[in-house]
């Protein structure tokens, strides 16, 4: 394959997405936030697991407060008061009435609760019914909530907090998930040093394996730091096999551009990777590239801490949701970025055709869109910015008074 044959964005984030899910583990759900399910999820139990009340008030035969009103009630006769979390000890018969709070289980023979305020107490056990009720009235039935044997939740399902607690209220104490993508991350170059390290001449700190660390963790993603290769055919060969060997996942912080693409070519050869791609049209980010080695993904990214971070937010999503299981989400970036705010352009932005631009903003707090027109050498821009502006592949740039949507960080 030939080095920087760009693929449209579009084309190229299927390609990150072509991996198979990771296998699955068993986890608890008090830990499973987040988590993808593995398999759909049938409740065991019905919930609720008896009919209840869901109002203060009286358990009634419906049929004894037919015709009820405020000129001509009914009355009824009350037999006690159902204890909570436990059940009455007799059967509601003709004109009887069991007090009963929000929750109570209905007492057999009882088909609806009136409401505490469509009622008076008549003076010793009888209780003034002013409103005709229905059966069903205030309570729900058994399994109305989940069925018993239904299904709760499907495979590619991302956990959230409410989805657990209904997990640990029918019972269910475990879950099948995939298994969190480990993303081995190498970075590579002469010039490179520690990020608590002193620079020497014509050297930098190594701040994108930093900087992808954390990205992959915001994304569920367990990130393991594996150092630094140097511009050494052999060195990098031993290091990029460690890390496709214990990883799902290699980031190859560096290892892209057109100056690095002779080694990292020959070192990929060598160790038996399959190049699918070399060059996106994008920017930043236009040499990534995306190689498989075993079945697992390689990723060479930029080595401009810009370049990289724009890149994993879009593709190394992608390709983090298709290890994980997760359905594929009509916009790449969702995951990345969940927020998004609208805006108008106060500066013209400019743009190559067919190529898809992501332009760092400013936005003020009355919608003023600032683009940031610096080179991703320059790192304080991504400090300076509060999201990102997509610019279509099929324009020439965006005019100012533009409305725009800006994918915030």
């Amino acid at each position: 394959m030939n080095y920087l044959t760009l693929k449209p964005v579009n084309e190229a984030v299927e390609l990150f997405r072509g991996f198979a899910a990771l296998d699955a583990e068993r986890v608890r759900v008090e830990s499973a936030v987040g988590r993808v399910l593995a398999e759909d999820v049938a409740s065991p139990e019905a919930v609720p697991a008896f009919d209840r009340a869901t109002m203060d008030g009286y358990a009634v035969r419906a049929r004894d407060t037919h015709g009820a009103s405020e000129s001509m009630p009914a009355y009824l006769k009350v037999v006690g008061r159902v204890p909570m979390g436990a059940v009455f000890g007799r059967a509601i018969g003709s004109e009887e009435a069991a007090e009963i709070g929000t929750g109570g289980a209905m007492p057999e023979g009882a088909d609806a609760v009136v409401m505490v305020e469509y009622t008076r107490r008549a003076g010793g056990d009888v209780v003034e019914v002013v409103k005709a009720g229905a059966a069903g009235d205030s309570l729900i039935r058994r399994g109305e909530d989940i069925a018993e044997g239904g299904v709760m939740l499907r495979a590619g399902h991302a956990l959230r907090v409410q989805d657990v607690g209904a997990l640990a209220a029918v019972g269910i104490r475990e879950v099948s998930v995939r298994r969190r993508p480990l993303v081995a991350i190498l970075s590579t170059g002469n010039e490179l040093v520690a990020t608590d390290a002193t620079p020497g001449p014509g050297q930098v700190r190594d701040i994108n394996s930093l900087c992808l660390a954390r990205q992959v963790e915001a994304l569920g993603g367990i990130a393991t730091i594996a150092g630094i290769a140097r511009d050494d055919e052999r060195e990098l060969e031993a290091k990029l096999v460690k890390c496709a060997e214990s990883a799902d996942v290699v980031l190859l912080s560096g290892g892209s551009s057109v100056g690095a693409r002779d080694l990292t070519g020959t070192v990929f050869e060598k160790v038996g990777a399959t190049i699918v791609l070399h060059g996106i049209s994008i920017a930043p980010g236009k040499p990534t590239i995306l190689a498989t080695w075993h079945g697992k993904p390689i990723v060479g990214m930029p080595g401009y801490p810009v370049s990289s971070m724009v890149v994993f937010w879009i593709f190394g999503a992608a390709l983090l949701g298709a290890l994980e299981g997760r359905p594929k989400a009509a916009d790449p970036m969702a995951r990345a970025f969940p927020t998004r705010v609208e805006g108008r352009l106060v500066r013209n932005v400019a743009s190559k055709p067919g190529r898809e631009d992501y332009v760092r903003v400013k936005v003020a707090p009355n919608g003023d869109v600032e683009p940031i027109l610096l080179g991703t050498a320059t790192l304080s821009t991504l400090m300076r910015a509060d999201g990102l502006v997509r610019v279509p592949r099929e324009l020439e740039g965006l005019a100012a008074g533009t409305a725009v949507n800006v994918f915030r960080f």
